[in-house]
């Protein structure tokens, strides 16, 4: 599978995603992350928990295996991801209760820290399902024609959102600073410089295109005592 990688941001620059709708910059998406030297030792620990958001996940919390994934929701090769392989993935894995599966936002663009945001103003147990609708649809709203912040409210109103609730979230200051310094963490402490990127219980995978790349890794620890 290739990876979308990071293009350059400017250190303050920012879109200001319906500046007549809401009164704030969305992203000042930081830099930093995209100048991060070659993979370094990752301390498993600190990788796998949570930070200040909660971690977006499925699976039993006691399974053998967890994959975290480090996504952005406009990243088209992570949508071909969610589309093409997680289905497969999901029913051989997750379903059977062997993998626990979370998701980490990694915006690329400041559309996909919105969208990350949608998410997170979600009840928890909807937070999921909203990210997969949102790669399901990923072409309509983050690729289409047409006003910006009027294609990702109609992609949101399946989730429930209103234009009072989406304009709230969109200008939750607290929540895009904590994104944005998940993101700067994940790029500068555990070497995120594309997406998708994953981890199979800490160690990263990559190269992976198809469920059986995960199984030569995943099948052995489910194996071992």
């Amino acid at each position: 599978m290739l990876h979308y990688s990071i293009p350059g941001f400017a250190r303050r620059a920012a879109l200001a995603l319906a500046a007549a709708v809401l009164a704030v910059q969305l992203v000042p998406l930081d830099a930093r992350a995209q100048k991060a030297g070659p993979a370094a030792e990752i301390a498993v620990d600190d990788l796998m928990k949570p930070g200040d958001l909660p971690d977006i996940a499925i699976g039993p919390a006691d399974a053998k295996v967890t994959v975290i994934e480090y996504s952005s929701l406009t990243c088209p090769h992570c949508a071909a991801f969610a589309t093409q392989v997680f289905p497969a993935f999901k029913a051989k894995y997750i379903d059977t209760g062997k993998v626990r599966f979370i998701t980490r936002e990694f915006p690329l663009d400041n559309m996909a820290a919105a969208a990350s945001m949608l998410a997170r103003c979600l009840d928890p147990d909807k937070s999921f399902a909203f990210i997969d609708n949102m790669f399901t649809t990923q072409d309509s709203w983050a690729h289409g024609e047409g006003n910006a912040v009027t294609r990702l409210f109609e992609a949101s109103k399946a989730a429930g959102f209103t234009k009072e609730s989406f304009d709230k979230c969109l200008t939750d200051q607290a929540l895009l600073d904590k994104i944005n310094a998940a993101r700067t963490t994940a790029g500068e402490k555990f070497q995120i410089n594309s997406t998708p990127t994953f981890f199979v219980n800490g160690k990263r995978l990559v190269g992976v295109s198809q469920v059986g790349d995960f199984s030569k890794i995943i099948d052995p620890l489910l194996e071992a005592k």
